[in-house]
């Protein structure tokens, strides 16, 4: 019956890890601009198709394989040529130590492993070309999660040092550190966090960041993505246990009142910082209390989880925050987010783990036992070094990675591709198709209810020369976008006399024709970073 029931929880929490891909693809799409929506996604899902295979293949054998590199202080290399496609495991052969099939705990880990790089994705979005993140995928995962996997998490599964209890000893190399990590803060979210730090210090920033606003298409897609996430995260934690019971439940528990607390902490402060609370300031939230109590969520009490999602809820809105101010392009906050909050958990992990919780954790005085450090504060150094290890780590492996590809392959869109945006020249598609595209179409643009309706005034037309009709029309769209910041002063003077915009042809209702013409031929070279583009007054 226990191997039923395990196997039967572990089905399920394998299933809703599933879902927090595409979960993830929505998250991130709704934040990105309407002409990268279908890009951003693929960016995600596209890791249930390249991983997965992949970690049937070869992955598995590498992060929970037989340790192959070891010193007397752990592993730090594994591979198993029976896990290699899992041609020398039988369909109803259990894991050691554990009631559920090896098949089992193959794919529930390969969702984590899928999941990780599509983190990633999220600080490069809108400029990056899809053939070389798919490569840099399969290398990263190869060179960065295996690894840092098994570290943390392999045990003496194949070669037991007991023979009478396989599977319940540390072999990697921070496992045996005593480094705790019950469902991925270190392998998953510092790992993707600090990697994507890495991508966005070689990569070049988008076009036109930190000069002009950039809007997210849908707040509703995020939200949705937000709340995916948050359900499929009880199978990422609570699976973890690798069993049905107390502990899974334990995780389950602590997540929800992490999610909750981060949650409510980040709508409040932005609320107190910025004057209003914001949707994305609840998802963003949301996301930062499940990302920090991940590695703790198996070591807590319920009021050790609301003390993470609060903190965390915090420190990674003040991240997030700084971000303009130190000027680096993580587009959708995967670093700001997953290695600051990833962080955070798995050092307060040692703080809050208790041993009345899991064997692993600590006694009432917060005297950590497992580890042999003896004190609270032993344990939190050694979840310091671990963290700062799987920061290192990642972080420099996924510099060389990034920078090399983008030497060889090129990693970043050209321009004209980044301003026509993702969907339509790197797949061909569009994400949402609402009639013909704006760029062939007679736009007549909204006004401001705050622009009185001019009275009078001489009809005359404004052409653009020396661009092309695309990045003008994408140019002018963008401008006429709500933004927190003033807008260009041209723009304000050139805006309240258009009428219509069709191809390179403004027509205007009144105003000065030549400093009508001065103030737009400015406004579009600054806009398009284009000195040779012409305005000219027609009749």
């Amino acid at each position: 019956m226990k191997v039923a029931g395990d196997s039967a929880w572990m089905l399920v929490a394998t299933a809703l890890v599933m879902l927090m891909v595409p979960g993830l693809a929505l998250f991130y799409a709704g934040m990105v601009r309407r002409k990268n929506v279908l890009a951003t996604m693929m960016q995600s899902m596209v890791a249930l198709a390249i991983v997965g295979v992949y970690w049937i293949a070869i992955g598995y054998a590498l992060a929970f394989g037989e340790p192959i590199l070891a010193t007397q202080r752990g592993s730090f290399l594994g591979f198993s040529s029976k896990l290699v496609f899992l041609n020398g495991v039988g369909a109803d052969e259990l894991l050691p130590g554990t009631s559920i099939p090896i098949y089992l705990h193959v794919m529930f880990q390969g969702m984590f492993a899928i999941i990780t790089p599509a983190l990633i994705s999220g600080a490069m979005a809108e400029r990056i070309k899809f053939g070389t993140y798919c490569i840099f995928m399969v290398l990263w995962v190869t060179l960065v999660y295996c690894p840092l996997a098994h570290w943390v998490w392999a045990l003496d599964w194949w070669s037991p040092i007991d023979p009478a209890a396989p599977g319940t000893k540390a072999v990697g190399w921070l496992g045996a550190m005593g480094a705790l990590d019950f469902a991925g803060g270190t392998v998953v979210h510092i790992a993707a966090g600090f990697s994507a730090l890495a991508a966005i210090l070689v990569l070049r920033s988008r076009l036109g960041y930190l000069q002009h606003a950039m809007h997210p298409n849908s707040m509703v897609l995020t939200l949705i993505g937000a709340g995916l996430l948050w359900f499929g995260w009880f199978g990422f934690n609570g699976g973890s246990a690798l069993a049905s019971g107390s502990l899974a439940t334990s995780a389950f528990a602590a997540t929800q009142a992490a999610a909750a607390a981060a949650g409510l902490s980040w709508m409040l402060i932005e609320w107190l910082h910025r004057g209003k609370p914001t949707a994305l300031g609840l998802a963003s939230g949301i996301v930062a209390g499940l990302v920090a109590v991940t590695p703790a969520s198996g070591f807590v009490y319920v009021w050790g989880g609301l003390i993470i999602g609060l903190l965390a809820g915090v420190v990674c809105y003040v991240s997030v925050a700084l971000k303009p101010k130190l000027g680096y392009d993580d587009t959708l906050d995967a670093f700001g987010v997953h290695g600051v909050g990833g962080f955070l958990g798995a050092v307060l992990t040692g703080v809050f783990c208790f041993k009345a919780v899991n064997s692993l954790g600590s006694d009432g005085t917060l005297a950590v036992v497992w580890s042999g450090s003896g004190s609270m504060f032993g344990q939190v150094i050694v979840q310091l070094l671990a963290a700062v290890a799987a920061a290192v780590v990642a972080g420099l492996v996924s510099l060389v990675l990034v920078k090399g590809l983008d030497l060889t392959l090129g990693f970043t869109t050209d321009a004209k591709s980044e301003t026509d945006g993702l969907d339509r020249t790197e797949h061909g598609e569009v994400g949402f198709d609402f009639g013909p595209d704006v760029a062939a179409l007679a736009a007549s643009e909204p006004r401001p209810a705050s622009i009185p309706p001019l009275v009078g005034g001489k009809r005359f037309a404004l052409t653009v020369e020396g661009t092309n009709n695309g990045d003008l029309i994408h140019a002018w769209s963008a401008l006429c976008q709500p933004a927190s910041s003033p807008p260009p002063p041209e723009f304000t003077a050139v805006y309240p006399q258009v009428t219509t915009v069709q191809g390179n042809r403004f027509r205007l209702r009144g105003g000065e024709p030549e400093v009508m013409r001065n103030q737009l031929e400015r406004l579009l070279r600054d806009r398009l970073r284009n000195a040779n583009l012409r305005v000219r007054v027609e009749s």
